[in-house]
């Protein structure tokens, strides 16, 4: 049995006058959310990784702009301010001479150690942040042509291995004791170092990064959108610029955060065995060094550069922890 025509036409006027809402076009819709806002919402949600950016920025921006703000010389000696202690344990300890001048107190020579610090972290976070872009392009290239290109990928892999296995810290003094008074009679004492620091350490702690950026390109080059690339006859460096490139820039920006770490504490380590910058050059770990043989007498000395390097690690150690779990696409939903 069908329907009859006349039964077709009132289910249409009845169409008509009543639409489906699903069909009801309210307004525009509201554009896709970005991966990198769905990062900054997983992010955000890392304590840890919010300190530690917060920390960072805290350091970064004090040592830039703390130079204009208090602006003694952190070389200037003042014999009869030597030895001041800071101001709250002066406070502490009901002291009648408190040094208002010296916040932060002064060391044997006289020099000002909020000045000093300052100065320390100028250097070593300047160490710090070009290593680890040295570091970042060295580790990048090779990671991206060892899993790229196939011939690339065995000599390049030993190269890694080979500096794996040389020890960091004696390599460094070999450097610096050979390469040192070259670097300072064309650039200077500071200079010279600088060059000579960020050189080494860059050249010696590329190789996480690599690794990681292989592992990441061997998995990606058999995705779809690069073999439709390659399909279509796009060139290799095209293909590496455009597609995979941007989608190992996860690990990279993790591994930037360690090497950051790694550079910041080997520059305090030579400075402190005293084979990095000139000694009347402040920086933390030259401080840690002047302060050791004083130690049981005034310890702040050694809580004040120590703590700033701790604090300065461990936010950074922080940061990397927060966006590792933000760029992960397996544990940014959770």
């Amino acid at each position: 049995m069908t329907d009859s025509p006349q039964d077709d036409v009132i289910l249409a006027e009845g169409a008509k006058a009543a639409p489906i809402e699903a069909l009801k076009d309210k307004g525009p819709m509201a554009p896709p959310r970005s991966k990198w806002r769905d990062v900054w919402e997983q992010f955000r949600k890392h304590k840890g990784a919010m300190m530690g950016a917060f920390f960072l920025f805290f350091i970064t921006f004090g040592v830039l702009i703390g130079p204009y703000l208090w602006t003694l010389d952190p070389q200037a000696l003042d014999i009869r301010n030597k030895d001041m202690r800071p101001i709250y344990t002066a406070i502490w300890n009901s002291e009648a001479d408190v040094g208002w001048n010296h916040p932060l107190g002064s060391d044997q020579l006289g020099r000002d150690n909020l000045s000093q610090l300052i100065a320390g972290g100028r250097a070593s976070m300047a160490v710090g942040w070009a290593a680890m872009l040295l570091s970042l392009i060295i580790g990048t290239g090779v990671g991206v042509m060892a899993g790229f290109f196939k011939k690339l990928d065995g000599p390049l892999m030993r190269l890694t291995d080979l500096f794996l296995s040389l020890p960091i810290l004696p390599l460094l003094l070999v450097a610096v004791t050979l390469f040192r008074q070259p670097l300072r009679a064309n650039f200077g004492p500071e200079g010279g170092m600088f060059i000579l620091i960020v050189t080494v350490v860059g050249i010696t702690s590329w190789m996480p990064t690599a690794r990681i950026v292989r592992g990441d390109v061997l998995a990606l080059k058999e995705r779809e959108f690069v073999l439709a690339a390659r399909s279509i006859g796009t060139q290799p460096f095209k293909i590496i610029k455009r597609h995979l490139l941007p989608n190992v820039l996860s690990p990279i920006m993790v591994s930037a955060t360690l090497g950051l770490a790694t550079a910041i504490i080997t520059e305090s380590a030579l400075s402190f065995l005293g084979v990095g910058f000139p000694s009347d050059f402040p920086t933390w770990g030259k401080m840690l060094a002047d302060a050791v043989a004083r130690m049981e007498d005034f310890p702040e000395r050694v809580l004040l550069p120590g703590v700033a390097i701790s604090l300065t690690v461990l936010g950074v150690n922080y940061l990397g922890d927060g966006l590792r779990d933000a760029l992960d696409p397996r544990i940014r939903g959770r």
